[in-house]
């Protein structure tokens, strides 16, 4: 089986201070095929001036490290959208001008706020909040509707579907996603309208919480919408999370009944088969 992390951070992201080459070199000694960076790219006026993108640095960090690690493991060049709705124009047209193997769409605000932060979970229902950024990401999948109807596929995977379950864990002490799969449900029948590949993210493992993102019975109820197909990532931030637990995710998937994984080279899709 050749297994892919293709969400994973470096110094080339504002929150991250990994070095590139120590991840390749972590990769190929847990024994992975590939990795494809996928550093940060936000627009929202109170995120952009922190989040330098600088794509040439990027752009070079990751060919020499091809040049000397290629032969042994396949490193790609992603980004990970931050979706702004006010700046989706901006974005289309960025990632469809550079040369990118993989694009990642992530929801980290839901009702003009970040969802990462305290203040947005104080004084409310949780479960209320939950809900909200559910139908926020429903609304960053129907615009991916829309550009695939239209005969674009700007972005290729869906990011952590349910990243505030994190944040309530965190600051309310208790998760809610379970109660809104009505939401979830949307969002994944509206992946396959987009052919919008959804993730699971490990890094909720690591970090004491029982289930990645999504969890499996999200898994499960997308292998009975049809859904084939999903794709792994370590949101790694650090050179030794690359590749986390991916063991307990390809578990869950088998599970629920989702037998490959979606690898992503130069933004062609390939289907591997996850099979014991």
């Amino acid at each position: 089986m050749n297994l892919f992390d293709q969400h994973l951070h470096s110094r080339h992201s504002f929150d991250s201070y990994a070095e590139p080459i120590e991840s390749v070199r972590h990769a190929i000694e847990i024994g992975l095929s590939g990795l494809s960076f996928t550093e940060h790219y936000d627009t929202h006026p109170d995120e952009a001036p922190a989040c330098v993108f600088d794509e040439d640095a990027y752009t070079d960090t990751v060919a020499k490290l091809r040049t000397e690690f290629g032969r042994d493991i396949f490193i790609g060049k992603g980004v990970e959208i931050d979706y702004q709705a006010d700046s989706m124009d901006a974005i289309v047209s960025f990632v469809e001008r550079s040369g990118f193997d993989v694009v990642l769409l992530s929801v980290h605000w839901s009702e003009g706020k970040p969802i990462h932060k305290a203040d947005v979970w104080e004084n409310r229902d949780p479960s209320e909040v939950t809900r909200c950024y559910l139908r926020s990401v429903l609304a960053a999948v129907r615009h991916c509707e829309r550009l695939h109807r239209s005969g674009r596929r700007v972005f290729d995977v869906l990011g952590h579907m349910d990243f505030c379950k994190r944040y309530s864990n965190r600051f309310a002490g208790s998760m809610h996603v379970a109660e809104h799969m009505d939401v979830i449900e949307e969002i994944l029948t509206a992946c396959l309208a987009a052919d919008l590949v959804p993730e699971v993210n490990t890094s909720t493992l690591r970090n004491d919480l029982p289930d990645p993102m999504p969890g499996e019975a999200t898994m499960r109820r997308y292998a009975e919408l049809g859904g084939t197909m999903m794709s792994l990532g370590s949101d790694a931030h650090r050179s030794t999370q690359v590749g986390a637990d991916f063991d307990r995710a390809l578990d869950m998937l088998r599970a629920a009944g989702v037998g490959q994984l979606a690898v992503f080279r130069s933004r062609d899709r390939q289907a591997e088969s996850i099979a014991r």
